[in-house]
């Protein structure tokens, strides 16, 4: 009896060890199993990814390039200013033409619509003016040059414009200056590279309406032959050092009085004009500069 009942007990030990084995196998394979299918996914995910990834790029660039321009045809050149007509290029009202930084480039003088009474071709790459640029549109009464790089002007360029009243060649690149037109009120040459050898003695000596000259920031050595006509004289930034009793007075007159001239502005010269109290006893009011 006690051989039989330990017999059964060593069975029943036996079958609870096989039992207990095969279940801890059973959950490691099944275990490893699901590892090996969350892994299989996640590989399936980002090959999904990397294909819609690599789609949206290659969709992409055929957008890009279906978007670029194509350069494969041959280049249009660039038009001539000249070669089109005046009107296309500026605006023309009535009497009136106005070519203020053209594009492209305008490098010479436009030809004028008869009876143009203002040009303003400002701001433009203009670099020479010409004795046959004008021809015979002699009804000018403004032309305004401010902005170029004119460094030439011909002589008589400006010979038969017989109504021209102003003029303004501000900002370019002039070393002396052609003959004015006689009845100008108003002339205006600062910012440019104007010598005294470059103006001549009697340049503004007949312009027997001029009101207004502007001459400053330049290199004048010396102060023009100046009319009596003028009410305002700007000749500030030279280079003038030194004035005479008769650059605006007459030394054989005491009693001479320039009446016209009410603003003269000499500031930014080497001259001290403390050094010649003589030079402005006839004028109403000091020039604007130094005096010490």
């Amino acid at each position: 009896m006690g051989t039989r009942l330990r017999m059964l007990i060593s069975a029943v030990v036996l079958v609870s060890m096989v039992l207990s084995a095969s279940g801890a196998h059973y959950h490691t394979h099944r275990h490893h199993r699901l590892e090996d299918v969350a892994l299989t996914e996640e590989t399936d995910v980002r090959a999904q990814r990397n294909k819609r990834s690599t789609d949206g790029d290659y969709n992409k660039n055929a957008l890009m390039l279906a978007d670029a321009p194509d350069d494969s045809g041959p280049l249009q050149p660039v038009g001539d200013p000249s070669d089109l007509p005046t009107c296309l290029l500026c605006v023309c009202l009535t009497g009136s033409v106005y070519c203020e930084e053209v594009d492209p480039d305008m490098t010479s003088v436009p030809t004028l619509p008869k009876e143009t009474n203002y040009l303003y071709a400002r701001y433009n790459k203009i670099k020479k003016i010409t004795a046959k640029d004008f021809g015979d549109i002699v009804t000018l009464k403004r032309i305004d040059f401010t902005g170029n790089i004119i460094s030439e002007i011909e002589d008589g360029a400006f010979a038969k414009l017989t109504m021209l009243e102003e003029l303004s060649l501000a900002e370019n690149q002039l070393a002396k200056l052609p003959m004015l037109p006689a009845k100008l009120t108003a002339f205006n040459a600062n910012h440019n590279k104007l010598k005294t050898k470059g103006v001549k003695a009697n340049a503004f000596k007949k312009l027997n309406k001029l009101l207004h000259l502007y001459l400053a920031h330049n290199e004048l050595e010396a102060v023009p032959l100046i009319p009596e006509t003028v009410r305002t004289l700007h000749l500030q930034n030279n280079n003038i050092s030194t004035v005479s009793t008769d650059t605006f007075c007459k030394s054989n007159d005491t009693y001479y009085i320039r009446p016209n001239m009410n603003e003269i502005r000499m500031d930014g010269n080497p001259i001290n004009l403390g050094q010649y109290p003589n030079s402005f006893i006839c004028l109403q009011s000091l020039p604007i500069g130094r005096y010490q």
